[in-house]
């Protein structure tokens, strides 16, 4: 089945503009606020007092609970990234309510198979970027699902990365458009923080990137959760023996 990249934009956008949407989002913004504050006061802890005023949006914690805390902040991320997938996943109507299945059922394993695999595809990424860039966007659009195939389908990671490789058959140039979409995000937020720094406003950079940042990829994650059920739905939801993989029966697959 070929990929509808508008209708996935224009169902991702409705997705997004829920309940869901706005609990993911929420949950987003305060991973990002972690994760700059960690890092920032890890860089603070090490650089010199001139330097400190323009590292940013801080904590008052030493530099030893700031490792802590990015520690943290990385695991949460793998479980946000599992409730993600599944919450968007379900079908538009059950979009407004939130149910505790999202983040209990089968979680702990879902979470090590995104943080595990989820290392495995930016190296590997990495290094097509590092051959002529070409090949990275290749290679993106190839995983660009493998959260998906782990917290909706409860794959581990070589079968996640394999279930994501075969649902972008035949559709990895409208993929690639979904991967530089989340680029040009990314670019255009990352240059936010150093617009403020030249004002001398680092830490209010830091705040309004999160902002942007948290709320422009909270639609790209609904863009690509409705690539992935347009995909799943060509399938015929094939991928294995799994109840929770999403089917072509009814409008929108169920977990």
């Amino acid at each position: 089945m070929a990929l509808q990249l508008i209708d996935a934009i224009t169902d991702g956008t409705r997705r997004v503009l829920t309940r869901t949407g706005g609990v993911l989002l929420i949950l987003l913004l305060a991973q990002q606020i972690l994760l700059v504050t960690s890092i920032n006061t890890l860089l603070a802890s090490e650089a010199l007092p001139a330097a400190a005023d323009v590292i940013g949006l801080t904590i008052p914690v030493s530099g030893t609970v700031a490792g802590a805390i990015l520690l943290g902040t990385f695991l949460f991320s793998g479980v946000y990234f599992v409730v993600l997938s599944r919450a968007f996943a379900r079908p538009l109507s059950r979009l407004s309510s939130f149910p505790t299945e999202l983040y209990t059922r089968r979680v702990g394993r879902a979470t090590l198979s995104t943080l595990v695999g989820g290392i495995v595809v930016f190296i590997v990424v990495m290094i097509g970027f590092a051959f002529l860039f070409l090949p990275g966007l290749f290679l993106a659009a190839c995983f660009l699902v493998f959260i998906f195939a782990v917290g909706v389908e409860d794959r581990g990671v070589i079968s996640a990365l394999k279930r994501s490789w075969s649902l972008s058959k035949g559709n990895r140039l409208r993929l690639v458009a979904i991967v530089l979409i989340s680029g040009i995000v990314g670019a255009f937020v990352g240059a936010v923080p150093a617009l403020f720094q030249l004002a001398g406003a680092s830490a209010l950079g830091d705040v309004v990137s999160v902002v942007i940042n948290s709320v422009l990829f909270t639609f790209v994650y609904g863009i690509t959760a409705a690539a992935y059920l347009q995909l799943a739905r060509g399938d015929g939801g094939s991928g294995g023996p799994r109840s929770s993989a999403p089917t072509s029966t009814g409008p929108d697959p169920e977990i």
